[in-house]
């Protein structure tokens, strides 16, 4: 296996945004850095909810503050990939910045390069590169959802139409390989290539799997590996490997990325179905129209009877009955607390952050360690 370069400036030559140049977007302005003072958590609408987004945002910005600047450039190394002549274009990549949310990914892997021997040049490249990848899969899941928000605003394809946002997914994922061709070592584009190739094949198999109530709980971890998980082992992984960690702290660190991708998942299955709108700032409810079997359902089908399954089976293919969403989503909701589902896929998800965090005990004490121990409960807790 090629051995990662060790070298800061493992740019090739005459690659301007690998090269750090082109500081300014297409209109000529500098775009915001990620990391800023004055950050404010937005208001959930309720006075509890602003409180726990200003104990998220306060966590967050903590795990951001170790790797701020690496953060900031990987921002701007995204923005400036993305430079076009055409206006449409310009106008819909900035669109997608507010897609950026907590940016866990590229956190992990420059959190993980730290703590595996420190944050090279070649990292924040890598951080662009797994964001670009990330919103790519955001921008296509949209369409496939048919969903109408996401951060607070209307969706891409909602904005633009389903063909539009399909092709700027695509534009990114083309762009995201561009910009890992500016690195010397080619294991960066094998990894991601590899891993949007096991992206592509969870999608294809959660779709093949919609109202296949015989899904058992094996192959939802499977389908969720892959679909989510993917990207966050290859963030990891990259995040150490360039940080010239050996092969078996390589390994780890996929491992634990692995494991908090299936949590992050688990956890973002439940918050679907439990949370508010208005809180997540995105469309919820879509798993549920859409029949996509989730481990808190999966759970009270294998336990309830026949009855009850059928009564969950005719809640979640009545998206258009006349009831409303927020009824039928309180329907579904009870009748999974009724049976100890909902807790039996967070107990679920408990067990795969605790298992995540077992994988950092290879890495010596440090502050960005505790950061990624710090992250893995993030998971459970977050609302957003």
């Amino acid at each position: 296996m090629a051995k990662p370069s060790r070298s800061p400036d493992a740019a090739k030559p005459g690659n301007r945004v690998a090269q750090g140049l082109d500081h300014a977007t297409p209109g000529g302005a500098s775009r915001t850095p990620y990391i800023r003072p004055e950050a404010r958590p937005r208001r959930a609408g309720t006075a509890s909810g602003f409180r726990r987004d200003v104990a998220v945002m306060t966590d967050h910005l903590t795990l951001h503050r170790l790797v701020a600047d690496p953060l900031n450039e990987s921002v701007r190394l995204f923005d400036a990939e993305l430079e076009s002549r055409e206006p449409f274009v310009r106008e819909l990549c900035a669109r997608i910045s507010r897609y950026r949310g907590k940016m866990l990914r590229p956190t992990l892997l420059l959190l993980t390069a730290r703590a595996c021997g420190g944050v090279r040049r070649e990292h924040a490249v890598l951080a662009a590169v797994v964001e670009m990848v990330h919103i790519a899969t955001l921008v296509h899941d949209d369409v496939l959802d048919a969903a109408d928000t996401r951060r607070d605003a209307p969706t891409i394809h909602r904005m633009t139409g389903n063909e539009a946002a399909v092709l700027l997914g695509d534009y990114l994922i083309s762009h995201a390989y561009h910009l890992c061709s500016s690195l010397e070592s080619p294991r960066a584009a094998r990894r991601i290539a590899a891993a949007t190739n096991r992206v592509c094949e969870g999608e294809l198999m959660q779709v093949h799997r919609r109202g296949d109530w015989s899904l058992d709980e094996g192959a939802y971890i499977a389908i969720i590996r892959a679909k989510t998980a993917e990207l966050t082992r290859a963030a990891c992984e990259l995040g150490a490997a360039f940080a010239g960690a050996d092969e078996a702290i390589v390994r780890a660190m996929g491992d634990y990325g692995d494991d908090l991708g299936v949590a992050f998942q688990i956890v973002d299955d439940l918050l679907d179905l439990t949370a508010e709108e208005a809180e997540m700032g995105k469309t919820l409810g879509r798993d549920a129209d859409l029949e996509k079997p989730t481990l808190a359902a999966i759970r009270f089908m294998a336990t309830a009877t026949e009855a009850r399954r059928r009564e969950l089976m005719a809640l979640m293919g009545e998206a258009d009955s006349g009831t409303t969403e927020r009824d039928r989503r309180g329907r579904i909701r009870g009748l999974l607390e009724s049976a100890g589902a909902l807790g039996y896929a967070h107990e679920t998800a408990r067990r795969y952050v605790a298992s995540a965090a077992g994988h950092l005990a290879c890495l010596p004490e440090s502050a960005a360690r505790e950061a990624l121990r710090t992250a893995a409960g993030f998971v459970l807790e977050r609302r957003r």
